[in-house]
């Protein structure tokens, strides 16, 4: 059994043969900036942790994987441009070193670069493979949509909250699980105990997103602390205090949520403020601590040595306990 950080080595040795680079070379110079800080790489070694729940050749597993973590750049290239994102992974991001258009067009390469990675793999899966690659890519971008939609609406829930972060965020992190014991010929019960285990993971990710952004410390975190409460982000810490205000705190958060111009550094303070009263930060914890429980829930239910599964439960804590 690799672990995780020989996993991580494998993947940055990968990556830095940077065989995706084509001519011309302006096209992929973008795309090799933002996957050359690497951030953590959840999703690549999460393909090659299921794939060796079952099997150790993991290098047949290796290219598609890469697809993997390409594809989910290449969704971070959009997003930062329709957020207008400064700093992603405490550096610029790639529409302000360059421009929007540079960021989407690169992207679109990103993309196209991703799904002739993930196809590399036997042939018996490679339908299977593409199908739910597919899946997965659209119920990202519908996660998008809904986020786009969230934001000119006062009235989302916590159930239509947590749907949304599950298409944008979850699926592509339940999909990496799948997709590497899939093509380790995993049988379908299991491998789709994975997909849960890693959308009950995905969940618990993005809350801490959440979460972080209102009370991580910004060297840590890699991103300014408060852009949540300045953009008015329809956030589970939002949605919460929303629905558990009274009156008079109600009208004093949506307040600040109409007002068109403040002092970002008072805004960010007061909104806090309000957060605390509620009790949302113990809430938004405990919340991730269940969607954790599921996952250990999940990953009982794959039928190899429990030993085989370290990394999995390692991958649980290091999330539980995650800072950035």
């Amino acid at each position: 059994m690799y672990t995780i950080e020989q996993l991580r080595d494998i993947i940055k040795a990968e990556f830095e043969k940077k065989e995706y680079v084509e001519v011309p070379y302006s096209l992929f110079e973008p795309i090799q900036y933002i996957l050359e800080d690497g951030g953590k790489r959840l999703r690549p070694v999460l393909t090659l942790m299921a794939y060796n729940l079952y099997r150790d050749d993991i290098e047949k597993a290796l290219k598609s994987a890469i697809g993997i973590e390409i594809f989910h750049n290449y969704t971070l290239l959009h997003d930062d441009v329709m957020d207008d994102a400064a700093l992603r992974r405490g550096r610029q991001t790639v529409h302000k070193k360059w421009n929007s258009n540079v960021a989407i067009l690169s992207g679109d390469a990103a993309a196209i670069t991703a799904y002739k990675y993930i196809e590399n793999c036997e042939d018996r899966y490679l339908r299977q493979v593409i199908d739910g690659f597919n899946q997965v890519a659209m119920d990202v971008c519908k996660g998008q949509q809904y986020d786009m939609e969230f934001e000119t609406r006062n009235d989302v829930t916590e159930e239509e909250y947590i749907h949304m972060i599950y298409l944008k965020t979850s699926v592509l992190i339940a999909g990496s699980l799948r997709h590497g014991a899939l093509i380790a010929g995993a049988p379908e019960h299991e491998y789709n105990a994975l997909y849960d285990f890693g959308g009950y993971l995905g969940l618990a990710f993005q809350l801490q997103d959440d979460y972080l952004d209102v009370y991580g410390d910004v060297a840590e975190f890699g991103k300014n602390i408060g852009g949540d409460i300045t953009e008015n982000k329809k956030t589970y810490l939002l949605i919460k205090a929303l629905e558990l205000a009274d009156a008079g705190t109600k009208a004093e958060l949506q307040a600040w949520i109409d007002k068109k111009e403040f002092n970002v550094l008072e805004k960010i303070k007061a909104v806090t403020e309000i957060y605390n009263r509620l009790g949302i930060p113990e809430l938004v914890l405990g919340t991730i601590g269940n969607y954790l429980d599921k996952s250990r829930m999940a990953i009982q239910k794959v039928a190899v040595a429990e030993e085989r599964k370290n990394g999995f439960y390692e991958m649980i804590n290091f999330l539980g306990n995650r800072k950035k």
